[in-house]
């Protein structure tokens, strides 16, 4: 069972952390793109579209906190120091992911579609662009102190 469920959660975190990563990164982009002038109603498209990613993947990435515990609990290593800092780092990430970086983009967003539709004039505010560069930096540098955690864990019988 331990050997399944490490499976499901590798492939959980590739599959679900993967596109969340990527469409984070492209974001501040696209929405420069979509507020610059004349703004880019393609860029407007991507930028929708790459929140989308964020959110949908978001959701099912939490399976892999799910499929870590049940990971963990099946090998036995749950007071491990090298995990219980896993799992600190993972609920960082998903912090920044959950109250700062979908609410930023979502935010974005709006203030596009606002400017689209003619409801509002169109603001070009690359404060937020840095801001979800900057942050989506911080969530990528999470997951891979995460990952090497998990590749190069201390008492590893991997002889890592």
């Amino acid at each position: 069972m331990t050997k399944l469920f490490l499976a499901l959660h590798v492939l959980a975190a590739i599959l679900a952390v993967g596109p969340v990563t990527v469409a984070a990164g492209m974001f501040p982009r696209a929405l420069r793109r979509a507020q610059a002038d004349p703004p880019d109603p393609a860029a407007r498209a991507s930028l929708r579209t790459l929140h989308r990613i964020c959110r949908v993947y978001a959701a099912v990435g939490l399976a892999v906190p799910v499929l870590g515990f049940a990971t963990a609990g099946s090998l036995g290593v749950l007071g491990s120091g090298w995990l219980i800092t896993s799992i600190a780092l993972t609920a960082g990430a998903a912090a920044i992911l959950a109250l700062l970086l979908l609410p930023g983009q979502e935010a974005a967003v709006g203030v596009v579609e606002a400017a689209a539709d003619g409801s509002r004039a169109p603001v070009a505010d690359e404060r937020t662009a840095r801001r979800l560069t900057m942050l989506t930096g911080l969530f990528n540098l999470l997951w891979a102190a995460v990952t090497i955690l998990m590749i190069i864990r201390p008492g590893s019988t991997t002889g890592a």
